[in-house]
């Protein structure tokens, strides 16, 4: 007999994204099945304006009950958004905010992770078992070959991944495991802990802030590729199940009808990103545009 997995949502937000949390939260209730858990991440100084998002599926963390001791933000480097490191360089917030998101796995029970950021919203019914389970095994995002050489930062990660796994450099163009649904499996991220401890014989979290240039999800997925393989329990899927708008240049209303009536019969939710300045009300009101299947 199957054990079904039990899952959870990771949300990692803060104050100008708290509109649109409370929109992905609302399409989360209406549109996920079966209901689970769903955590949202904050920095302690924004924890009472999310508290009203809580309820008894949704327990709002702060970043600083999830880090160690030695990670401290000090008032003076808050509008720079640093952090300041007792055992290593100073850490920028994105770092912080990659660093949380490995990191809840030792504070939750739950056996799959799925990281959704806070500027995506569901707009159709999704499943989790019927879509991110096949047999014994958890979906995984890779799209195969889609990395070129020189698209931004992929080059360092990938090559700071290299060094960290004892694997090979890989060759480009490279996967892609980077998406706006991205699911892990707990256990294998316990693995990855091991893995980075033992070839850094340090901490895994010292390991990891020791790193300028990296991503929390292609470190998982080159571990997942390179070192776990027919271990990992994932099953490959590169469709893009999430409709999305990466770029800052501002969408008229136009644009953003076009945008939306191109999502695909397959896409369950819509990204658009929040340096696109696109207002809630205007974005929450075109989804009554998009067909249901």
């Amino acid at each position: 007999m199957i054990v079904q997995p039990k899952f959870c949502i990771i949300t990692p937000s803060y104050t100008p994204d708290f509109e649109r949390c409370r929109l992905l939260c609302h399409s989360i209730d209406k549109f996920i099945f079966p209901v689970v858990q769903h955590y949202i991440i904050v920095d302690q100084k924004d924890l009472k304006l999310f508290k009203q998002l809580e309820s008894s599926t949704r327990e709002i963390i702060t970043k600083e009950s999830i880090l160690p001791w030695w990670i401290k933000r000090l008032p003076i480097f808050t509008q720079k958004n640093i952090w300041l490191s007792l055992k290593t360089v100073p850490l920028r917030g994105w770092l912080i905010q990659q660093l949380t998101k490995m990191a809840i796995a030792q504070y939750i029970q739950e056996d799959v992770l799925i990281f959704i950021d806070s500027d995506v919203a569901f707009v159709r019914p999704f499943d989790l078992q019927k879509s991110l389970v096949q047999g014994e095994k958890i979906r995984f995002f890779q799209e195969l070959n889609s990395i070129p050489q020189d698209l931004g930062q992929f080059y360092q990660w990938f090559q700071t991944i290299s060094q960290l796994l004892q694997v090979p450099m890989t060759n480009f163009p490279a996967h892609n495991y980077v998406c706006q649904i991205v699911t892990w499996k707990r256990d294998n991220v316990f693995k990855l802990y091991e893995t980075l401890e033992k070839h850094s014989n340090r901490h895994w979290i010292e390991t990891f802030c020791n790193c300028w240039n990296i991503s929390e999800y292609v470190l998982y997925g080159v571990f997942v590729d390179q070192v776990l393989g027919d271990q990992s329990g994932h099953f490959y899927d590169q469709a893009q199940i999430c409709h999305h708008y990466w770029r800052e240049e501002f969408l008229s209303s136009e644009d953003l009808k076009r945008f939306i009536l191109e999502i695909e019969p397959y896409q369950v939710a819509v990204m658009i990103s929040a340096k696109a300045n696109i207002s809630i009300s205007q974005y929450e009101n075109l989804f009554q545009l998009i067909p249901q299947i």
